[in-house]
């Protein structure tokens, strides 16, 4: 899940791939979702006091499947699993990635240079005051039922190289909850600690990602010589982002 402006009926099958390499974080997102309207999905990310230049966005519309292969071979690495282990306002830059529209908002305090369609209001933001040293990731979503597109990727220069960020905060219809629904895999290529969540571990492969993925068409985002590991999150836990040590 993650935050939209607008109204969605049903958001589900969220699957998230984060790498940290040096000072950079990776992320691939992924999700189905219902809306009757425009919206957008808003990702808070932890650039610190980053210009509007921190976030890179890559195009996938040449490997819908990124997620697929990587569901396909951890259900052989589960089967085959014995054990587990562990001024005057300018408007934001607008880019085209793939099929989507996509801006970076450099602060908290810089929303009102999105069109209001794709906002959510600052007195929703207030309730999340961590997030005032934040910049945040849109992309503006197209209505439809049960809409499931290419994956949605970036890069940015991470606040704390030492974390593993994974942007899982809900909000929905301007609403803030202090617990969250979660439909959620995760996957990593870095060596990652457990994360405060009940149950959770980290299911390694056993080969590395060129062994499974299209790594050619990933631009970048994935580690050919790395395994990834892989992390589900099902059930009701704190509506927070899953933070975790390296």
């Amino acid at each position: 899940m993650c935050c939209f402006s607008g109204h969605v009926s049903d958001v589900s099958g969220t699957n998230i791939f984060a790498r940290v390499s040096g000072d950079r974080e990776y992320v691939v997102y992924e999700m189905t979702f219902t809306s009757d309207e425009q919206t957008a999905m808003i990702l808070p990310i932890p650039t610190g006091s980053a210009g509007e230049d921190a976030v890179d966005f890559v195009a996938l519309p040449d490997y819908p499947d990124f997620f697929r292969d990587l569901e396909a071979h951890f259900e052989r690495v589960w089967a085959n699993a014995k054990t587990l282990t562990v001024g005057p306002q300018v408007a934001l830059k607008v880019q085209q990635v793939g099929a989507f529209e996509a801006s970076f908002v450099p602060q908290m305090d810089q929303f009102d240079r999105l069109d209001p369609r794709f906002r959510i209001p600052q007195h929703v933001w207030k309730q999340l005051p961590d997030y005032r040293s934040f910049g945040f990731v849109v992309f503006k979503l197209r209505p439809g039922k049960r809409v499931n597109a290419h994956p949605m990727a970036f890069s940015f220069r991470t606040s704390d190289p030492a974390t593993l960020f994974f942007p899982t905060v809900h909000v929905h219809d301007g609403t803030v909850h202090e617990a969250a629904s979660f439909d959620h895999i995760l996957y990593t290529q870095n060596k990652a600690g457990r994360p405060l969540v009940p149950g959770a571990c980290w299911m390694p492969s056993d080969q590395p990602a060129s062994g499974h993925l299209k790594v050619n068409r990933t631009r970048g985002l994935v580690d050919a010589y790395a395994p990834c590991f892989q992390m589900s999150l099902v059930g009701t836990f704190p509506n927070t982002d899953i933070v975790v040590p390296i």
